[in-house]
């Protein structure tokens, strides 16, 4: 779960003294205020998650982190099948605005649900990874990577709490997870940690000190307090937004929510060997859920991301070029062996001349580059076969259509070499702190005499 400001409150051995702070697991050391140091002594509970944004190139970037391949995260516009089914996602992410509800654990005693690789999350700001995880460890075929394989096998018998305290307490998921949060955020869970960890002690010690004669004194006291720390903490909750995760797996649709007891079966499957028509099965979870909090009560509350998890578009894109590749030499040593290198004079000039440069891009300039799909080798031997049956008389057009097809698939591998760089520049951009530079730069002017005037209403004129 993640709040606006980045503040959570968490359990954390914490010691205070009257100078410094003592926070286990934060992995820096760094001075928060004139009198609170943050220190680091163990790192027992996992330290603190920082919020992510909630936006397609941020959970790519976090799931390529962990090494997981193959996958990448696309926005959802639309639940309607025109806005989902296209994009045929193996799991779905729903960021929204959390709120207290109650449910009923009956609702989560699905016998079918022991099969279903399930975390809790016990550790504010973790929802991002703990929604990736819940969703891809009950997807098949996905390449997780040595280091998340090994996390799955190790965990996969123990209880949904035990699984979300390994999430809270693994120091690879919280460093990638941080790696791609803004400064602003970091340092927003860090102070958090220290304020919570200064308001329990304050509190502690008023506790301590405080006497009171009469046992109905003390009991009126403390409903006085209760009543009034809970309107207190009714009006200064800060917005929340929480991910959960939607999956096929196991014949059934599965809504993953690591703030309930397990997972909730959402519906069966058209047919159990196969996950095809899923969106069909989640969409009526999907509108119940935005209706729930806020979409259809009239509230204008739109506060709902909603992203999928499909295969890889640089894969997909790639490997068709790489196909078409393959088959134009197929097609070439065919042609040599029936016309010699007079063949060239059997196609179109212009297509000939512009062949290499067709199939050459931005990030394959050799002539063949890496495969990615599992049946590549299979579907070339069958292509391999029907070319070697085909008539002599129509490798020239089987020639001049291949290249004719190689065009569009290049652009398209330009176009996603592209999209990731644009993505690259964007998470540095998010990333990096620029607060060194502005505040350097800030004490330069003032040095020079120039700040004065900068900050002038004349100036700004």
């Amino acid at each position: 779960m993640s709040s606006e400001n980045g503040n959570f409150s968490q359990s954390q051995n914490l010691v205070e003294d009257d100078d410094e702070l003592n926070l286990n697991g934060t992995g820096v050391t760094q001075n928060l205020s004139k009198s609170y140091d943050i220190q680091v002594r163990h790192d027992l509970v996992g330290g603190p998650f920082a919020v992510v944004e909630s936006d397609p190139g941020v959970f790519t970037a976090l799931i390529r982190k962990l090494g997981i391949k193959g996958i990448q995260v696309d926005e959802v516009y639309d639940i309607q099948p025109w806005g989902l089914d296209h994009l045929k996602p193996k799991g779905l992410v729903l960021c929204f605005t959390w709120k207290h509800d109650k449910h009923n654990p009956r609702d989560f005693l699905d016998p079918a649900a022991k099969d279903i690789w399930f975390a809790n999350q016990l550790i504010d700001d973790a929802c991002a990874s703990l929604a990736i995880l819940n969703v891809l460890f009950n997807c098949p075929d996905i390449e997780l990577g040595e280091d998340l394989e090994a996390f799955k096998s190790e965990t996969t018998d123990m209880s949904p709490k035990m699984k979300g305290l390994a999430i809270s307490n693994s120091k690879s998921l919280r460093e990638t997870q941080n790696s791609l949060a803004r400064p602003a955020d970091m340092w927003g869970s860090l102070s958090a940690i220290a304020e919570a960890t200064r308001d329990a002690a304050e509190s502690a010690k008023k506790h301590a000190k405080k006497r009171v004669k009469a046992e109905g004194a003390r009991i009126t006291t403390r409903k006085t307090s209760a009543s009034q720390k809970k309107k207190k903490s009714s009006e200064e909750d800060p917005e929340t937004f929480h991910f959960i995760g939607y999956v096929p797996a196991h014949g059934k649709v599965w809504e993953l929510d690591g703030l309930k007891s397990g997972p909730l079966e959402v519906g069966e499957l058209p047919s159990p060997e196969s996950i095809d028509g899923w969106e069909h099965v989640v969409r009526p979870a999907l509108r119940l859920k935005m209706e729930k909090y806020g979409a259809a009560s009239g509230s204008g509350n739109i506060q709902f991301n909603l992203l999928a998890l499909v295969q890889d578009s640089y894969e997909v894109k790639s490997d068709e070029l790489e196909f078409l590749k393959r088959e134009k030499a197929t097609i070439e040593r065919r042609l040599t062996e029936v016309y010699g290198e007079e063949w060239r004079q059997r196609v179109d000039e212009d297509l000939l001349n512009s062949a290499d440069e067709v199939f050459t891009t931005l990030s394959q300039p050799s002539p063949y580059g890496p495969t990615f799909a599992k049946d590549f080798g299979a579907r070339k031997m069958e292509k391999d076969l029907a070319i070697l049956r085909m008539p002599p008389e129509s490798l020239g057009d089987a020639w001049q259509l291949c290249v004719n097809r190689a065009m569009p698939a290049k652009i398209a591998v330009d176009e996603e070499v592209q999209k990731a760089v644009q993505a690259k520049a964007e998470t540095i951009n998010r990333t990096h702190d620029y607060e060194p530079f502005i505040r350097e730069f800030i004490t330069s002017l003032h040095n020079e005499g120039l700040l004065a005037e900068c900050l002038s209403p004349s100036s700004q004129k």
